[in-house]
């Protein structure tokens, strides 16, 4: 195998432009990133094998784990990615018998080759691939949560097939530009899928203050996004001493009232996932990472890493589909925790943090919303949310925050709120000025409240006193932007950096078309966005 790859589907990636060494920027070596680009052009078999028809619950359950194994920070183990692809090729026999072994070949089976894509004379066609690719891979994110909670959605699947088919195919520009807009399409109907297993499962959020202070005693840390995984660990934790400790976007958890009924589960420690490494290194726990958002473990706390699901590391110990924890809570016993209350806190110095503000609590105070902007007394709304990360530039989130004016409300969400969300900005109308709306899941439910605003309002959501103030890392922001794109939002604010796979061509049709702009210093771009 080759020594080198190519990578450029994360906001890290080296050089705004791509990774192309022996190593990603995340970690991933080049022979884990070229098995990541078989797995995907094996997919894209399975969907070409699958065009005849014979795909079930379990080909569409391998598309979306395949994808989301791809997805950056989940999966560095390379044994469980060539099993994913053995699990592709069977399929594909499975659905065509025969093909793999057959002398005048078709093509009607064969693996996309990533390589021609990452290599394409035509960088606008690349460019849109790529935008496509990716949110393919974001939505995976969200239709296997949705999946582990009983939920499926048969247009949300067909698509996956129809667009990994057209990723193999010869198509053009203006071809491609309807089939990344229409995954915004799909990608919303996905989300509000999703939205509805969790609020189906455990509630619908409500407004909770979470201290960040551990108390003595066993615990574990759970890590990632995957709320079935964390009902599944408090189930087993009952009776055994054990608390459990929510880490990076597992903090909004605490706002389900299924899940926040469980006492063991006390608080949130540490902030993004970007910062694991220093958080994790003295931490007399273990860990548990459910979805994307594991580093590759440094020595002082490799032995007390756990993954689940797709996400797996060379050597972490991994809990099987049968999410037996019990060699998870003999560790935290073991280890025993901490012999006195620790603190943790944020960013800015803060110790309690509050989530919980999905779109029924927002909306449950609409009205007063709807008066205060009609008063004055509420001037503007800021959604400030997507992904953290490492480059330097992100501190711009802190400071738009801290400056804006005390007659706004700023709404946020995702992991990109922790360089804000434990400062206090006191109120306005009667409303904290932060407020929490939860993971980077829980996009649906902003896009909610902004589509119910405008309707009380009479008016479209390009006219509210609303701005987007987006930073972006992995690719389900991707999808995101992408369903923003579909319902013709304007004028978003995006950084810190523009995606590396975005040609010029394709960024010229996104400024003229959606006026998207990258961020520059927080005072001109909230002077420019209050002038709106």
């Amino acid at each position: 195998m080759d020594t080198k790859m190519f990578c450029f589907q994360c906001e890290q990636t080296a050089g705004c432009a791509g990774c192309t060494g022996s190593a990603g920027v995340c970690g991933k070596t080049a022979a884990t990133a070229q098995l990541q680009d078989a797995l995907t052009g094996a997919l894209c078999g399975l969907a070409r094998a699958a065009m005849d028809g014979g795909a079930d619950s379990d080909t569409d359950r391998l598309i979306i784990e395949g994808l989301f194994a791809t997805l950056t920070n989940v999966s560095f183990d390379d044994r469980a990615l060539e099993q994913l692809l053995a699990r592709a090729e069977r399929e594909k026999e499975r659905l065509q018998p025969g093909c793999a072994g057959c002398a005048a070949p078709c093509g009607k089976v064969e693996n996309y080759d990533l390589a021609a894509l990452w290599g394409g004379p035509d960088e606008d066609v690349r460019s849109l691939k790529s935008l496509i690719l990716f949110g393919l891979r974001g939505m995976a994110a969200y239709a296997h949560h949705a999946r582990a909670l009983g939920h499926s959605d048969e247009q949300v699947n067909t698509f996956f097939y129809r667009a990994l088919y057209a990723l193999g195919e010869d198509l053009t520009v203006p071809q491609l530009l309807p089939l990344a807009l229409q995954l915004g399409e799909v990608n919303l109907r996905c989300m509000g899928l999703l939205d509805g297993a969790n609020t189906g499962a455990y509630g619908a959020p409500v407004p909770t203050e979470v201290t960040m202070t551990v108390q003595p005693g066993p615990f574990i840390v759970i890590s990632g996004h995957d709320l079935h995984d964390l009902k599944l660990l408090l189930e087993q934790t009952v009776g055994t001493g054990v608390s459990v400790y929510t880490h990076g976007e597992m903090l909004p958890a605490h706002a389900y009232p299924a899940l926040h009924a469980y006492p063991q589960l006390k608080g949130h420690l540490g902030t993004a996932w970007q910062n694991q490494q220093r958080e994790f290194a003295d931490l007399p726990a273990p860990i548990l990472f459910t979805t994307n958002c594991i580093m590759p473990p440094k020595s002082s706390y490799a032995d007390r890493v756990f993954t689940t699901g797709v996400v797996s590391f060379a050597g972490a110990a991994h809990i099987g589909p049968e999410r037996d924890f019990t060699p998870l809570i003999a560790r935290a016993k073991q280890l025993g925790g901490y012999a006195q209350p620790h603190t943790f806190t944020g960013i800015n110095g803060g110790s309690k943090l509050t989530t919980g503000f999905g779109r029924d609590a927002v909306l449950a105070h609409a009205d007063e919303v709807l008066a205060a902007i009609s008063r004055g007394d509420i001037r503007h709304i800021f959604l400030v949310g997507g992904c953290d990360g490492a480059r330097p530039g992100r501190s711009y989130y802190t400071e738009f925050v801290q400056q804006t004016p005390p007659d706004t409300l700023v709404l946020t969400l995702a992991c990109g709120k922790f360089r804000f969300n434990d400062l206090d900005l006191g109120q306005v109308a009667g409303l904290p000025r932060i407020m929490d709306m939860g993971q980077c899941n829980d996009a649906y439910s902003a896009i909610q409240v902004a589509l119910a605003l405008a309707e009380a309002l009479g008016c479209g959501v390009n006219d509210l006193p609303l701005s987007m103030v987006l930073s972006w890392y992995e690719q389900k922001a991707v999808c995101i932007l992408l369903t923003l794109l579909h319902l013709g939002v304007q004028n978003i604010r995006l950084g810190p950096t523009l995606p590396a796979f975005l040609s010029p061509g394709i960024l010229q049709y996104l400024v003229k078309h959606y006026h998207i702009a990258p961020i520059t210093t927080p005072q001109q771009d909230l002077q420019a966005l209050l002038g709106r």
